[in-house]
C-alpha cells in the first residue's frame, strides 16, 4: 500500500509568474495560485509549483557546475507537433540530443531540462 502520492513538483526559479504561465500552457493546466514568490499550476494529473529563490542559478546540462537536480519526462502523441508548440511557448531545445528519434530534451524558461517523448503512453 502506498504511503503517499506525488502531488506537486516544485521548480526553483528567479521569476515564478512567467514560469508558471509556461508550464500551464504546455501542460494544459491553470495557474491556481499566483504571488511574486510562489505560483501553483494545476493539471489533471499533477500540480507544478514555481518558487522564487534568491540568486537562482539555472541548471547546466549535460555538463557544468550546476546539476539539473530534476527533470520531467512528458508523454506526447506527436513529437513534431509537441516540439513546435513547446518552442512557441518559450522552451529552448538542448544542443545535446542523446536519442532525438525517441526523446527530445528542452529547457523551460528558467533553464530546467525536460523531455518530450512519444514512447510513454499518452
Amino acid at each position: 500500500m502506498a504511503v503517499a502520492r506525488l502531488a506537486l513538483a516544485g521548480l526553483d526559479c528567479a521569476d515564478p509568474i512567467p514560469l508558471a504561465e509556461f508550464w500551464a500552457a504546455l501542460l494544459g493546466g491553470t495557474v491556481v495560485m499566483r504571488t511574486e514568490q510562489v505560483c501553483v499550476v494545476q493539471t489533471d494529473t499533477i500540480m507544478v509549483g514555481t518558487v522564487r529563490v534568491p540568486d537562482y542559478t539555472p541548471p547546466t546540462w549535460p555538463d557544468g557546475s550546476t546539476p539539473k537536480q530534476l527533470h520531467l519526462d512528458l508523454a506526447v502523441r506527436d513529437l513534431e507537433e509537441a516540439e513546435a508548440e513547446a518552442l512557441r511557448l518559450g522552451a529552448r531545445k538542448a544542443e545535446e540530443q542523446p536519442r532525438p528519434d525517441q526523446w527530445r530534451v528542452y529547457f523551460d524558461p528558467a533553464g530546467h531540462p525536460f523531455c518530450l517523448t512519444a514512447n510513454i503512453p499518452f
